[in-house]
């Protein structure tokens, strides 16, 4: 099943989810619905709230519950870009200036509060603790993970334990909250929302690897963003801590000085020759490969069914994009 077949599946579904957002984006101050519609619908491609439809879907869920859980995810996303694109003073995203390029970081901030406080009011709906909990813990684990990474930026002694922690923080923990509460809203049993939080974190695992390495290998048109953006902020990704653990005692300097002390145009093509000559990028692919795996094997719990499938292949084609 490809994308478009995917997003066939669950066309009125989402339309349902984007005109929700569209509704509770609303507000009496003008630079706050203009803002919030700027980066809503700047071209993302909706994959968190996707996978709260489809894993609902799988899971034979009636009713509507599905679409406040897609939005809410949505949201969280939404308010995490804004924040994040602050504070690396991004530029671009998905080939468009980013919110704060357009409107200032003041108001990038701000409205992503908004953001955030409107999520939260969205929660409150479902009048159920156990949701408002996983968000609530999700949220908190995301800026802890968002912390961990400003800690880590420029200090090329990143460990690989450090940095797939920070992947499961800012990362994989929504993806791992949108399939988790997908299974809770329907009233499954313990073991099926274990297994589907599980598929949630392996997939966001493998999704966020896969974005370490488009950094360095895709197309910057396709990408959406300028390549060897996180070189450029001393992000110690996977991708590098490869290169230092395989390459030669010349290589090592050369990207730890690239991640000491940013400077794209300096080192930007010594670090690509350099990932392709100790393999680097195709080390961190195969392990979101495995990742993938890892999160497929997880929706055995799951009867068959054209959403299943969805889930299945929505795995496999993370790790096979070029944006």
């Amino acid at each position: 099943m490809d994308i478009q077949a995917i997003q066939a599946l669950i066309e009125k579904d989402m339309l349902n989810v984007n005109t929700l957002i569209d509704e509770q984006l609303q507000s009496n101050v003008a630079l706050v619905n203009q803002l919030g519609l700027y980066i809503v619908n700047s071209g993302g491609k909706r994959v968190r709230p996707m996978l709260s439809i489809l894993a609902a879907k799988a899971l034979s869920h009636q009713g509507q519950d599905h679409v406040r859980l897609a939005a809410i995810v949505e949201f969280i996303h939404t308010a995490t870009l804004l924040h994040d694109d602050v504070v690396d003073e991004s530029l671009l995203r998905r080939g468009n200036p980013t919110a704060n390029a357009e409107f200032g970081n003041a108001a990038s901030v701000l409205v992503g509060d908004f953001i955030y406080t409107r999520a939260f009011q969205l929660m409150v709906g479902f009048n159920k603790m156990q949701v408002m909990e996983i968000f609530a813990d999700a949220t908190n684990v995301i800026a802890e993970g968002e912390v961990l990474q400003l800690m880590n930026c420029n200090d090329p002694d990143t460990t690989e334990q450090s940095y797939m922690q920070v992947i499961y923080s800012k990362t994989a923990k929504l993806f791992e909250a949108a399939t988790q509460l997908a299974a809770i809203i329907t009233n499954q049993e313990q073991p099926v929302i274990d297994a589907m939080k599980n598929y949630g974190m392996h997939l966001g695992t493998a999704f966020q690897l896969v974005d370490d390495v488009l950094d360095y290998s895709a197309n910057q048109a396709e990408l959406g963003k300028s390549i060897g953006d996180d070189l450029a902020e001393g992000k110690p990704t996977l991708p590098l801590i490869y290169a230092m653990k395989y390459g030669t005692e010349s290589q090592v300097e050369v990207i730890r000085k690239a991640i000491e002390q940013p400077d794209q145009e300096r080192y930007l093509a010594d670090v690509l020759a350099i990932l392709n000559e100790t393999n680097a990028l195709d080390l961190t692919m195969e392990k979101a490969q495995l990742e993938a795996e890892k999160a497929i094997s997880y929706l055995a719990v799951l009867d068959d069914s054209d959403y299943k499938q969805a889930l299945e292949s929505l795995a496999r084609l993370s790790v096979k994009r070029n944006y």
